[in-house]
């Protein structure tokens, strides 16, 4: 419908101006609108739009208000219209994984601000940005990254590549908040995703887990021919596998009397006897457990210990291996925590 300026003498009815009366009428009648959920440029226009409005004459008001109700009238389907109301409406009927995914990014969003998505991103995802987008784009994404995220994201960014997208965020100065907007969106779709994995833990964790049920010469001699393939690899398996000699430097002497309760008595007299007779590392583990426990039980386990004698070295690591299986499970089930090697070494560097 056409509005003359004669309605209104003093202002053009544009469709804007139109919006602007029609909103003012429904927050007048004690609608709530979820305006919040328009981007920010256009509730600045409507901002504007509402602020120009004065006096309006009631024909003008009523032919708005007429025009609006038949516009409603022929709309035959309202979609959602954006990603996030696209997930709001299907997240009951898609699957519950990919659901799930959804829910947590969308979560992340905040009035269409997609960013939040990008900067949680893991580093590894983030150089992967910066070697695959455009200059341009990635150096509005570090902009965007925390300094300290934004500098370890950079070190592990090929040198020429880093170089001319450092230049590059000299031209930033004067893209638009809305262009900052839409390519924050864009990168939240192509790589908020995680990707799909066939393995829910890493190899590092699968590799110490089996290595962990090994016998000790089977384990040393593959941690070996790693160390010599691959070093990271192999030093950090080596912190994944928890063994009989790690429990003096990695648990706590409180978390020992819970641990050894779930423990056949036989299997854990063995155990002591075995280690208590072995290298220094395995000694010190097994005085760390008698240290752990009341005198009265420590004293009765040594006694029993030593009346076993010398032990087959098969049965000594099946009773050693019957220990840690108890600790590890308990660790992975959240009852107990083990100590970080790598934190120790860093307080005592500190120290």
């Amino acid at each position: 419908m056409d509005f003359s300026a004669s309605s209104t003498p003093d202002m053009t009815l544009t469709r804007r101006r139109k919006a602007a009366m029609v909103v003012h009428m429904l927050l007048e009648d004690g609608n709530t609108l979820a305006l919040g959920q328009l981007p920010e440029p256009l509730q600045l226009l409507l901002t504007d739009e509402l602020g120009a409005l004065r006096r309006v004459d009631k024909a003008t008001v009523t032919a708005v208000a007429e025009e609006f109700t038949a516009e409603l009238e022929a709309v035959g389907l309202t979609a959602p219209g954006t990603r996030d109301g696209a997930i709001t409406a299907l997240a009951d009927h898609l699957s519950p994984v990919l659901a799930g995914r959804l829910r947590n990014q969308l979560e992340s969003v905040r009035n269409g601000d997609h960013w939040p998505v990008v900067v949680d991103l893991s580093v590894e995802r983030l150089v992967k940005i910066m070697q695959s987008e455009s200059i341009e784009i990635c150096a509005v994404a570090l902009s965007k990254l925390p300094v300290a995220k934004a500098a370890e994201v950079l070190t592990k960014t090929p040198g020429e590549r880093a170089r001319r997208i450092t230049y590059a965020m000299s031209q930033t100065e004067d893209i638009s908040p809305d262009a900052v907007r839409r390519i924050g969106a864009a990168l939240a779709a192509d790589y908020g995703q995680p990707a799909d994995q066939a393995f829910e833990k890493a190899p590092v964790q699968r590799l110490g887990a089996i290595l962990n049920s090994t016998v000790t010469d089977t384990r040393e001699d593959v941690l070996e021919g790693l160390e010599g393939t691959d070093p990271d690899f192999a030093s950090n398996v080596r912190k994944a596998i928890f063994t009989f000699k790690d429990i003096a430097p990695r648990v706590k002497p409180t978390d020992i009397p819970n641990a050894i309760r779930n423990v056949d008595g036989d299997m854990l007299t063995t155990a002591i006897a075995a280690a208590l007779a072995g290298e220094e590392a395995l000694m010190n583990s097994a005085e760390f457990i008698l240290k752990s426990l009341s005198q009265r039980m420590a004293t009765q386990l040594r006694e029993d210990a030593q009346e076993r004698g010398r032990i087959k070295k098969d049965d000594a690591e099946k009773a050693m291996a019957a220990i840690t299986t108890v600790i590890r499970e308990m660790a992975d089930a959240g009852v107990i925590t083990l100590i970080d090697p790598d934190a120790t070494d860093t307080a005592e560097e500190e120290g």
